[in-house]
């Protein structure tokens, strides 16, 4: 196995997360240090742009939806559209404020993701709300009710749906 030269011994690997570690190699049964190429891990969190959902502009809100919480899933922070706010409690110590912290900043992470992935117009309206939860809450109420309503008229209307003799086949489908 081939070694290094001395004066490349000891030499740090860069994470993505910009901390060193000092390169210890693993000791090879012939006696000399296994060197090991330089390892650069992923960002924690990250997610490839092609992933994040396109605007939602009103329309077709149950596919966005599903491809939102995929998207916050990835992010690890779907649990913030069920979860709320933990309680600080009588006395909260140091860590319960950090918890609670903590749980504020993801939740306002969440809250910007679902902003983002609305259209202009729909970003100024929902914009006011105070956490993601009900933010989600308040999109589901909206645009749930809505392609429902829609679906049970163009039912209504496929049911409804007659052929008649005076008209050719081909004319009636277009027509519906």
């Amino acid at each position: 196995m081939e070694t290094l030269p001395e004066s490349e011994q000891g030499t740090h690997i860069t994470m993505a997360t910009s901390e060193t570690i000092p390169e210890s190699g693993p000791v090879h049964p012939s006696g000399g240090t296994v060197y090991t190429t330089p390892y650069v891990a992923p960002a924690h969190g990250s997610v490839g742009l092609g992933e994040r959902p396109e605007k939602f502009n009103g329309k077709d809100f149950k596919r966005w939806q599903q491809k939102m919480l995929f998207y916050l899933t990835t992010l690890n922070l779907a649990r913030f559209l069920q979860e709320d706010a933990p309680d600080l409690g009588e006395n909260p110590d140091r860590q319960t404020v950090a918890a609670v912290d903590a749980w504020k900043h993801s939740d306002f992470l969440c809250k910007k993701y679902i902003l983002n992935g609305l259209d202009n117009a729909l970003y100024n309206v929902y914009s006011p709300m105070v956490n993601a939860k009900a933010l989600w809450e308040s999109l589901e109420r909206k645009y749930k009710t809505e392609d429902a309503g829609s679906k049970k008229f163009v039912v209504g209307k496929f049911l409804d749906f007659k052929m008649v003799d005076s008209k050719t086949v081909i004319s009636q489908v277009q027509e519906f």
